[in-house]
């Protein structure tokens, strides 16, 4: 007999899209990760770490010189002061970060508010933590319906889930949307978990907010972040969480027996990231800017309706009219016969909403996506 746990989720669709992907030969728009290299800088430190014989545990919370740059990093970007020695802990990927999160905060039971669309893994961390998620719509333009969100607070309330700029719709949290939520999370003395693994990813002089940074969040928020967005090296898996020293040592205890450690030479050399200048920030919004209009461009021009995203790689766009297809259906039939894979909307909704939406990843060389813009020309409806 089997864990009634999954009983409540199946396996990542996302992943399931890149399988399908692989099989038909289509390009993949699927799955958040970059056909592209990452930094030379940087994989010439990942070789340098392995040679110097960075090849053994690190301390179980991530090593010092590591959480010490994140330390500073959190303080100068994040305006948020953190400990290295009790405030910080470095994990498999952010998507362990989460879960260790969840697991050492939530009891059997206990709702947790969470904003729709939403990360397809929210669900299982739901489920695998006991947790029941209340979830709260956004309005068609991506703001926050306050009637909504406020009616979903309740005594029962011990967590909000916030992932800013969010994944797959790409909106930015604006600071008088986290200020109501602010004082939500005070009023009922909920933990805020916030998800900022596309912090860096930010256009149309958009700006990212750090909900632990406000008034009353320093020991009430769980920060998430990590390097594989960022730095282009998704396969790295490697994450951390920032949080009061009480919650850390939560986070820290659960973390030792789901992984143990993150590995240790690429720990190493994302410390070498860290000391990337300003400049490579700059360059890395800019460069996606550019995919993002061209991505957005093929999609309009092949029927989609969708909004430009504020922040992260990602469009959310509405399937054309008159397909007579749901989600599932046309994700299938865009994969086999377009030679394009995308995500079925359904994925990030618990709503019927994304039963008519897909989500593509501009993560990719100009190149790839000009193909792909080039395949959507063939899209009949």
């Amino acid at each position: 007999m089997l864990s009634r746990r999954v009983d409540h989720f199946v396996e990542s669709v996302i992943r399931d899209m890149t399988r399908l992907s692989l099989k038909h030969g289509a390009i993949n728009l699927a799955q958040g990760f970059p056909d592209f290299p990452a930094p030379e800088e940087l994989k010439r430190a990942a070789a340098s770490a392995i040679l110097e014989d960075y090849n053994q545990y690190s301390i179980t919370w991530g090593a010092k010189d590591l959480r010490e740059e994140i330390s500073r990093k959190a303080r100068e970007y994040n305006h948020i002061e953190a400990d290295p020695e009790t405030e910080i802990t470095v994990t498999c990927g952010s998507t362990e970060a989460m879960m260790a999160s969840m697991l050492a905060l939530i009891n059997e039971g206990d709702d947790v508010v969470v904003f729709e669309p939403f990360y397809e893994n929210y669900g299982p961390d739901s489920a695998v933590s006991g947790a029941v998620p209340r979830f709260v719509p956004l309005n068609d333009d991506n703001s926050i319906d306050e009637e909504a969100l406020v009616s979903a607070f309740n005594k029962n309330t011990r967590a909000l889930i916030l992932n800013t700029p969010n994944n797959p719709c790409g909106k930015v949290f604006t600071a008088n949307e986290l200020k109501l939520i602010t004082e939500l999370c005070v009023d009922y003395d909920v933990i805020a978990v916030t998800d900022e693994i596309y912090e860096y990813i930010l256009y149309d002089n958009k700006k990212h907010i750090s909900i632990g940074s406000l008034d009353g969040m320093k020991d009430r928020t769980i920060t998430i972040s990590g390097f594989s967005k960022t730095y282009s090296v998704t396969g790295w898996r490697i994450g951390y969480a920032l949080a009061g020293k009480n919650l850390t040592s939560a986070i820290r205890k659960v973390h030792d027996f789901l992984t143990v450690g993150a590995p240790a030479p690429l720990q190493h050399a994302c410390v070498t990231a860290m000391g990337f200048p300003d400049s490579y920030y700059k360059e890395l919004a800019r460069m996606y800017d550019g995919k993002r209009k061209l991505l957005y461009k093929a999609l309009i021009k092949a029927g989609f309706k969708c909004r430009m995203p504020e922040g992260a790689y990602y469009i959310l766009a509405d399937i054309p009219e008159g397909t007579g297809m749901d989600d599932m259906a046309f994700a299938r039939y865009m994969v086999s016969k377009v030679g394009v894979a995308a995500v079925p909307g359904s994925s990030f909704y618990k709503s019927e909403a994304g039963r008519h939406k897909l989500r593509f990843t501009f993560s990719k060389k100009d190149e790839t996506l000009m193909e792909a813009a080039r395949r959507l020309e063939k899209l009949e409806i």
